[in-house]
């Protein structure tokens, strides 16, 4: 058996693990993460990749991060979470690992994870996306992920949508991000109590009253409990995300899209309206196979396993 390391990097944690070649987790390690200083960071992604190295041998290592990262996967030019601009990523962990070490974009890592091992695994072409606050994105081409010329490719949740829309953190308006994530279904859920409607009082007693610490995940939790409000504002995501597929389709023509995040939490409640959306907007959808529509079944193991698979490739 072939073991291999995956490292999933966030803002606030280091998660890591041993993967062997079917995909599953036999060791873990988790630690805090210093994202505000750079050179602690890469401190504390090689202690924990020591930590497992000395538990098993490995052959080479995979880490997601969430940024911007040259094609030649060494350089961040941009992290939203960690204090990282434009430094080198990969060479500075193998220095101190000794092990050669892959990077990745962690939407991507996700979205081979799930390609290999998980809910896109009967498919050759798939894209994943994960709602998270924003709309994160992975796309497999023919077996291969797509990166683009310049290594930032496969961007989904940032194509525009409705034009002079939501103003979304790119700098942009009316990005599909804007009305398909976690920050959209609490955007709408606020301004639903905010109406001071009868109808609101199972979101407002799932926040204790108080609108402003009000989530997603509440929304979520108070649809599965058959809210019909809350039912209807995760269906709007959902339409949305059924929209934003559509014209992802009319482009890269995937088999499968794999949706992780909060839509795999919601299960049916964002995945039918997204289905019926994307088959009300498929262009030419009388003439062409219809892509299947799934959700992930790797959780937050998906950056992990993804990330450990494709150090098997160095």
């Amino acid at each position: 058996m072939n073991y291999t390391i995956g490292i999933d990097v966030g803002g606030t944690k280091i998660a890591g693990g041993i993967v062997d070649s079917e995909g599953k987790i036999v060791s873990r390690v988790r630690r805090s993460a210093p994202a505000q200083d750079s050179d602690l960071m890469l401190a504390a992604i090689a202690e924990v990749i020591n930590e497992l190295s000395a538990q098993q041998e490995t052959t080479g290592v995979g880490i997601a991060l969430a940024g911007f990262m040259d094609k030649e996967r060494n350089r961040m030019r941009l992290s939203p979470n960690v204090a990282w601009r434009d430094i080198e990523i990969r060479s500075a962990i193998e220095s101190k690992v000794g092990k050669p070490v892959i990077i990745e974009n962690d939407a991507n890592a996700a979205a081979w994870g799930e390609f290999r091992f998980g809910g896109g695994a009967e498919a050759d072409s798939m894209v994943m996306l994960t709602i998270g606050t924003g709309l994160g994105s992975g796309v497999i081409i023919d077996g291969q992920l797509l990166i683009g010329a310049h290594g930032i490719g496969a961007e989904c949740g940032h194509f525009k949508v409705k034009p002079d829309g939501q103003l979304c953190g790119c700098g942009q308006r009316g990005c599909l991000e804007q009305y398909a994530s976690g920050q959209a279904i609490t955007r709408n859920a606020r301004v639903f109590v905010a109406s001071g409607t009868p109808a609101a009082q199972p979101l407002l007693d799932a926040c204790g009253q108080d609108p402003t610490t009000l989530t997603g995940a509440m929304v979520t939790e108070t649809a599965q409990k058959g809210d019909p409000a809350s039912i209807s504002i995760l269906a709007e995501a959902g339409k949305w995300l059924g929209f934003g597929m559509s014209t992802i389709a009319a482009i890269l023509d995937p088999e499968m899209f794999v949706v992780g995040g909060g839509g795999g939490d919601a299960g049916e409640l964002i995945l039918a309206p997204a289905r019926v959306e994307f088959e009300l907007k498929l262009p030419a959808r009388e003439h062409r196979p219809i892509a299947k529509i799934t959700a992930a079944t790797l959780g937050n193991d998906a950056g992990i396993i993804g990330a450990a698979d494709l150090a098997r490739k160095l």
